[in-house]
């Protein structure tokens, strides 16, 4: 299987040295199989998985419209059957993790939509552990708003979502401009869906009755209170409900348009609303609930969006969560310049292919707050010129840079001046939004997920200052400092980083990392030092890398897991090149561990997840980070052995 590498496990008193055969070889090897990949108008774009959540909403969501692809359902239906746990009979929010009820609630349901037996043997574990878990009235909100538009359960069952919250003024305690972008895109449709009681059509008729520990209309207990502020706003929202038939027709129509407005306006051609698989879903049923015919080119815009999340496997099928066009080709076009020795043609193909992509004066939700900074943003999709993202932009504008700082002036300057204007006031960068910290709003009913916010992280502000240290305009200085000093106040006290955007301490250390090397901070600094510490107190036996997801409910075991992978090990050994480690035994030992483990097409293959798309309720596995990270992480290495040997 392996090509490039010596032994599998190495002892920390011994290290074979690399051998700068293996090492050459093996960066060659991924090099020449990632550029393999690349599209023929010079872009990357990888597979990007999540839970079965995905493709069971969409198996629910042909039979919610009564317009069922049969060839289709049986792919996804295989897919979802093989990604059951045989350990605790139910579907994970990630590769080996644990039981998840409302994942598991879904995957159950759509396989039984599409005919699976009760007594099918997995159907029987799904079903009693569903069951011991507390059965479905445990599941979580957007789980239970499913399960009412199938009439599985009542109204009462989930949160008060009327579509009037359009309607509510800024200096309300709730405003859409309050929550993050992604909160946004799916609460509007289904505050559409909620308000009219929308109801599946479910030709086949099929219930889950059998999935509740009480009736369904019995229940009581709907709302597990979560903490005192919860108390209170489970108050407030349930009195509220009460008084929703009180509520005047003309006042529902005003809201009724104003949301179909919000949500046409925002539609976005073949990448959907907001680029994300389960806003593109509730605008589809919101529009076909609104009386749009199914051949109207607002709802095939819908259907066409996510008939591209499609990924066909031959005789199973899945549904991607979003595309990641533009992370995946900046991501690869900056390993790959690591190389600068080696021809950078394919470098300046995909980043000729992104500068189209920049968004410069398009209509999009972030300019309310600043209605006269200048747009220069890219999304992380295709197309999602409403929603920019702070993270991309950083990433291509860093390429662009190091390619060549004039051909690709104006770009870069749009970008910097954008992302110099979108820090928040406590110094970081969020991924979308600016001072989106509105806390208190994560404890209303329904946001029981507690990520409906998108406040500033190290990570994405450690993107976004890196590049603006590296640009190094003097207008910007100030805004370079109060980012410095973000990070700074953000360190553990075990000296790493929290990862929002990537699994997890790991990724946040070498995003730190990363630009504190940029901003060329000394080396000698004790944060720098303190990392380089965790880093090394946290390497495996084998001489890589690993970290859990479960880090996310269990902090204590930071930069800890069962076994290493190879994007967690490139995270760590990119971290240490960056604090001035490059030659330390820990990244000779990592080096070692990624080149046994590069497979025989040059590549790395990993089945974990690699990044959190909302902490513990949502993850991703991003098929790119095991192409990019380790070969980004070898051409370092190659760069600083050849400095040395010079």
């Amino acid at each position: 299987m392996y090509r490039f590498g010596g032994t599998a496990t190495l002892s920390s008193q011994q290290v074979s040295p690399t051998s700068k055969t293996s090492l050459e070889d093996g960066l060659t090897a991924a090099r020449d199989a990632l550029l393999s990949l690349q599209k023929q108008d010079g872009h990357w774009c990888f597979p990007l998985e999540a839970d079965c959540t995905i493709p069971a909403e969409y198996i629910l969501m042909m039979h919610f419209m009564d317009d069922v692809d049969v060839n289709l359902e049986v792919r996804l239906a295989r897919f979802i059957r093989e990604k059951q746990d045989l350990e605790h009979g139910g579907w994970p929010l990630y590769y080996g993790g644990h039981f998840d009820l409302s994942c598991t609630i879904k995957a159950y349901y759509a396989l039984k939509i599409v005919g699976d037996s009760l007594d099918a043997p997995h159907m029987i574990r799904a079903r009693a552990a569903i069951l011991k878990h507390g059965g479905a009235a445990r599941a979580n909100v957007f789980t239970r708003i499913l399960l009412a538009m199938y009439g599985q359960l009542p109204w009462r069952g989930v949160p008060f979502v009327p579509v009037e919250i359009i309607l509510l003024p800024r200096w309300f305690p709730f405003h859409l401009s309050k929550i993050a972008y992604w909160s946004r895109t799916v609460t509007i449709p289904l505050s559409i869906l909620c308000s009219l009681k929308a109801r599946a059509a479910n030709p086949r008729k099929i219930h889950v009755r059998e999935l509740f520990t009480v009736p369904p209309e019995e229940e009581r207990d709907y709302f597990p209170v979560r903490t005192r502020l919860n108390r209170l706003f489970l108050i407030i929202e349930r009195t509220a409900s009460l008084f929703e038939p009180l509520i005047p027709q003309a006042l529902r129509r005003i809201a009724i348009r104003r949301a179909e407005h919000w949500i046409v306006e925002r539609l976005n051609g073949e990448c959907g609303l907001g680029g994300i698989f389960p806003a593109i879903v509730n605008a589809g049923e919101a529009l076909a609930l609104l009386g749009y015919a199914y051949d109207h080119p607002y709802r095939d815009q819908c259907r066409q969006a996510l008939r591209g999340l499609l990924v066909e496997e031959g005789q199973r099928a899945w549904c991607q969560p979003c595309t990641s066009p533009v992370w995946d080709t900046v991501l690869t076009c900056l390993a790959m310049q690591e190389s600068a020795d080696v021809d950078q043609k394919p470098v300046r193909e995909a980043l000729d292919w992104l500068i189209p992509k920049q968004i410069l004066d398009a209509p999009a939700d972030w300019q309310e707050d600043h209605p006269n900074l200048p747009g220069g943003g890219w999304a992380f999709q295709y197309a999602n010129p409403h929603y920019p993202d702070l993270d991309d932009t950083a990433a291509v504008a860093w390429a662009l840079y190091q390619a060549d700082p004039q051909a690709y002036q104006g770009s870069i300057v749009r970008a910097a001046d954008w992302l110099a204007g979108m820090q928040s006031h406590d110094g970081g960068f969020a991924a979308f939004d600016v001072d989106n910290t509105y806390y208190y709003l994560n404890e209303i009913p329904f946001a029981d997920h507690g990520a409906l916010l998108d406040p500033p992280t190290s990570d994405v502000t450690a993107r976004c200052t890196g590049f603006l240290s590296l640009y190094g305009e003097p207008r910007h200085k100030l805004v370079v400092e109060r980012g410095l000093a973000y990070l700074f106040r953000e360190q553990e006290p075990s000296g790493a980083w929290f990862g929002r955007w990537g699994s997890n301490y790991i990724y946040g250390t070498w995003s730190v990392m990363e630009a504190f090397r940029l901003a060329r901070v000394d080396t000698g600094h004790l944060a720098i030092r303190r990392a380089v510490q965790w880093l090394k107190s946290v390497q495996r036996d084998d001489g890589g890398w690993g970290e859990s997801n479960d880090t996310y409910f269990e902090p204590q075991h930071a930069g800890r897991f069962e076994r290493s992978t190879s994007f967690q090990t490139a995270w760590a050994l990119l971290a240490l090149m960056a604090a001035g480690d490059g030659h330390s035994h820990e990244v000779r030992r990592g080096i070692e561990y990624l080149l046994h483990e590069q497979s025989s097409d040059g590549l790395w293959n990993d089945p974990w997840f690699t990044a959190p798309g909302f902490p513990r309720v949502f993850y991703l596995r991003y098929y790119g980070y095991t192409k990019y990270f380790p070969l980004w992480a070898l051409a370092r290495f190659h760069a600083l052995t050849r400095k040395t040997s010079a």
